[in-house]
């Protein structure tokens, strides 16, 4: 193997942040195309899916223990190598309704029991990959290093996610236009998928380095037991003070309830973008689902996050929460017009999804600057894992309900519920505000 020296970080850094971003979309995003493609109702999807979010959710809780056991290069290859096997079972294991039961709209979710299981080992192991491969870009990089590539690692990050929510859905919507068999579709875009994921693993079992600071020190005075329980207390230590922190629970509530509309919506956005114009969709089909929302959607939401981050830094958090906030609630009105008039138009239904998607990726960067502020201090770090947790369960608790909540109300309606969730996201952010130290975040 290569020293650290001898391995460019263009080698690994690329490809590294590129396999942590596409297990992530394909357990939250895509698999909520997949099953409602493959007919199972809007309530079970909605709520199956959502619980795949809980490995993220729960994630700082075993974190502490990656750094003990094994090395974080360990780690994250064997993770890759996990979840190289995960997407084969999925692929292998992906049922085949018929086709009466998939157009029904009545394929029960107990015929995906294999594929939910590997979901969950997948989320689990793109969570603990999370953890090594973050830790191993701090470790494998030197500090000017780190703080070059941080861009790049996003970029690569968001084209795993245009990968997963476009590219995915584009290669299933043709299959599914010229075959005619939709679990086929879906069984040919995973082995794709499997394919490319097996294929950057083997890349970096070669060329990611071994760091010195990385490597399992053998000659400690401490043993592992000793350390376990050092990091047991550490990491009591820093639970109780994350409570403790003055406004802990206001900020909880803010980063409950400032993303609520979005949590909302996101689950239901594929569903309702296929679903048929006399169930109150718009009838797109799968590859166009994949250019509209997840390539166009997804270069405009990351402009917005882009122009967010610049507008924060100018003016400071406090001073770009109100607007943020109306960025975040305003273009769910986009949705409120789609499901209103159901334009037929690609190209109004495709302005609609990259307003709210633009609006989203500006909003969400003060949620993001609130969660470093809320974790200034002693231990930084994990109090802000902390906060991704309740970050993650934002996301997770609302999402059990909104595919029930959908079917209920219907698309219409249930848009016009989302616009009355705003009231949350205006709520806490007027609280907050005043709790924001009026100079923190600007240059």
């Amino acid at each position: 193997m290569k020293s650290l020296k001898s391995i460019n970080p263009w080698f690994w850094v690329p490809t590294l942040y590129f396999l942590e971003g596409i297990p992530y979309v394909l357990v939250n995003q895509v698999s909520t195309m997949m099953f409602t493609k493959m007919g199972v109702p809007n309530g079970q999807m909605a709520l199956f899916t959502s619980l795949l979010y809980l490995p993220w959710v729960i994630k700082p809780f075993w974190s502490p223990f990656v750094d003990l056991i094994k090395t974080k290069r360990w780690w994250t290859i064997a993770m890759q190598v996990l979840l190289t096997a995960a997407f084969i079972g999925l692929t292998v294991s992906i049922p085949h309704p018929d086709s009466a039961m998939i157009a029904a709209q009545q394929t029960p979710m107990s015929m995906f029991t294999v594929m939910l299981i590997i979901f969950w080992i997948t989320a689990f192991a793109s969570a603990t990959h999370d953890i090594a491969a973050d830790g191993f870009y701090m470790l494998g990089l030197s500090q000017s290093d780190q703080a070059w590539f941080v861009g790049i690692r996003s970029t690569f990050y968001r084209i795993a996610t245009i990968f997963g929510q476009g590219a995915i859905l584009f290669i299933a919507g043709r299959l599914e236009t010229s075959t005619g068999d939709i679990p086929f579709a879906w069984q040919m875009s995973l082995l794709i998928t499997s394919v490319i994921f097996a294929v950057f693993t083997l890349w970096h079992t070669f060329f990611m380095p071994k760091p010195d600071s990385d490597a399992q020190r053998k000659n400690e005075e401490e043993t592992k037991s000793d350390k376990a329980k050092f990091i047991v207390r550490e990491f009591g230590r820093t639970f109780l003070t994350f409570f403790q922190k003055p406004g802990i629970w206001l900020a909880i509530i803010f980063m409950l309830l400032y993303r609520l509309p979005e949590a909302f919506l996101i689950k239901m956005i594929n569903p309702f973008l296929v679903a048929n114009r006399d169930l109150g969709g718009l009838a797109l089909t799968t590859d166009q689902v994949g250019i509209a929302y997840g390539t166009i959607g997804i270069i405009f939401l990351t402009v917005g996050g882009i122009l967010g981050g610049m507008y924060a830094s100018k003016v400071g958090l406090r001073k770009s929460m109100w607007i943020m906030a109306a960025f975040m609630t305003l273009p769910c009105l986009s949705f409120v017009y789609l499901g209103v008039f159901q334009p037929e138009n690609i190209i109004a239904i495709t302005t609609a999804i990259a307003v709210e998607q633009f609006g989203y990726g500006f909003g969400f960067t003060a949620y993001m600057l609130y969660m470093i502020y809320v974790s200034e201090g002693e231990y930084k770090t994990a109090h802000y894992a902390f906060c991704t947790a309740f970050m993650g369960l934002s996301m997770m608790i609302p999402g059990l309900f909104a595919g029930y909540i959908q079917e209920a109300l219907g698309y219409k309606d249930f848009f016009w519920m989302v616009i009355a969730c705003c009231i949350a996201t205006i709520g806490v952010t007027f609280f907050a505000y005043h709790k924001v130290d009026p100079a923190y975040g600007k240059k």
